[in-house]
């Protein structure tokens, strides 16, 4: 009897050892922690969309640019003590990526902008090391959102926008990069827009509030260490070009904003609603005739039409005309905008993963509606809208979370519930389309203002725009 109870003890030691073994071999797969509690379901996970803690705007070309200003570098060595052996690989390499975009062609290639973020990540990453990686990027950002400017007192310093789509109150420039559209706002009131060319993946424009104090009249220009510069012919980087010159791109005015980025003319108008510059906003001349005599007018110090006709009238002559008053502005990333009753869903253009059912339930909120209270029509369009718009559409139709329940009455028999019900054919979104259009009636008059006056650079008033007083 003795025996067999030693051969059960021995036995049940044995069981106890290999399911020891089991659990340490599983706790090498799954953290602890994920047994205290189930994994969260599909329709739990959409409630609440994960968000990514940093996600810098830095490219290399960028960097290439920032390193050139004597500001950046000093607060790289102040504020993170980056050595100068660190500086110059930095320096390398951002430079050697400006070649690489020189002898491919890259501009042309229209490169992704997630890659090119990327790419600048795993090389600041890999030349500073991981603890002074995110600092430097955020450092970096900062400075390119601020234009190199050093920040001005709180009773100097203009109030960025709160909340999706704001409509100012004040007197400023408002450019959302996606849309491909500038509005002037004169003491709260949308006064003209016009329709502009934007920043290359790889030159993206900037993000943030700036201001404009000066409009320069025949402006010089001397051409940066860029690949789009070495395809140019009779240019050399660092060489000024005199103002008037055919190979000057910058056309007769530019308004500076800050570090490096500009308003210029010299763009065709095949080129508005386009990439069409290097971290500028990019106008025909025509436009940038009629946005320097706007911009005038706003800041306080109107400039007259014959005053500007004097000007240009001798093209070699550089003029500069400081504003009375700065006029702020504000450099917009929406691509969900409702505008007046229609909701505008834009591609993202630089793939920043914007277009999102949150931000889109944040839209709709700040306009006293919510994504539950879309007919079941409408939410599919504009989900769909979404996937198609965002920056890598996944194939398959996305559905609302379980929040957005279609609000229709099982009951109710009449011909609006009835309509609620019907699905429509939806219109095939083309592989360039840059925007969708959904018509909201229950939101109609709502959201930030239609264009005014909107000048699309082809000498032909817009159609479906309204004008404003001047």
């Amino acid at each position: 009897m003795k025996l067999d109870f030693r051969i059960l003890l021995f036995a049940l030691m044995i069981s106890v050892f290999a399911l020891g073994a089991c659990v340490t071999n599983n706790s090498n797969v799954n953290p602890p922690t994920a047994t205290s509690s189930p994994s969260p379901s599909p329709t739990q996970e959409s409630k609440t969309p994960t968000k990514d803690p940093y996600r810098s705007r830095l490219t290399l070309a960028v960097l290439d640019a920032l390193l050139t200003n004597e500001e950046f570098v000093s607060q790289l060595k102040t504020k993170l003590e980056i050595t100068s052996e660190q500086l110059e690989e930095l320096k390398n390499v951002s430079t050697a990526e400006v070649n690489r975009l020189r002898t491919t062609n890259a501009e042309n290639a229209m490169a992704r902008p997630g890659e090119e973020r990327a790419r600048a990540s795993e090389q600041v990453e890999r030349i500073v090391g991981q603890e002074k990686a995110s600092q430097f990027t955020k450092l970096a950002d900062e400075f390119w959102e601020k234009g190199g400017e050093a920040d001005s007192s709180a009773s100097n310093k203009p109030a960025s926008s709160s909340g999706p789509n704001s409509v100012p109150t004040d007197t400023r420039v408002v450019v959302n990069i996606p849309a491909y559209r500038m509005d002037l706002f004169k003491d709260g009131s949308l006064v003209k827009s016009y329709k502009i060319g934007i920043g290359y993946p790889e030159f993206p424009l900037p993000q943030g509030l700036r201001k404009a104090q000066t409009i320069i009249f025949n402006p010089t220009w001397t051409p940066p260490d860029s690949p789009w510069v070495a395809k140019m012919k009779n240019i050399t980087a660092g060489e000024k070009i005199e103002a008037g010159s055919k190979l000057n791109p910058l056309g007769p005015i530019k308004v500076p904003i800050g570090m490096p980025s500009l308003i210029h003319g010299g763009k065709s108008p095949a080129k508005l609603g386009t990439f069409a510059s290097h971290g500028c906003v990019g106008l025909t001349n025509a436009q940038v005739r009629d946005f320097a005599l706007m911009l005038s007018e706003i800041s306080g110090n109107e400039v007259t039409q014959s005053e500007l006709t004097a000007y240009l009238k001798n093209p070699t002559e550089t003029k500069t005309v400081k504003l009375k008053k700065s006029v702020p502005v504000e450099l917009r990333y929406e691509t969900i905008v409702l505008e007046d009753g229609a909701l505008h869903i834009y591609k993202d253009v630089y793939e920043e993963d914007t277009n999102t059912e949150e931000n889109l339930r944040a839209v709709l909120e700040a306009n006293g509606s919510s994504l539950d209270q879309l007919s079941e029509t409408e939410r599919t369009q504009v989900l769909a809208a979404l996937n198609a718009m965002s920056a890598h559409p996944g194939t398959a139709s996305p559905q609302p979370t379980s929040e957005a329940k279609d609000s229709t009455d099982p009951k109710d028999t009449s011909d609006k519930a009835t309509s609620k019900k019907k699905p429509t054919a939806e219109k095939k979104v083309g592989k360039n389309q840059k925007e969708v259009v959904i018509q909201l009636a229950s939101l109609t008059r709502k959201g930030y203002p239609a264009p005014v006056n909107y000048d699309t650079g082809t000498g032909k008033p817009s159609k479906g725009t309204t004008s404003a007083a001047r």
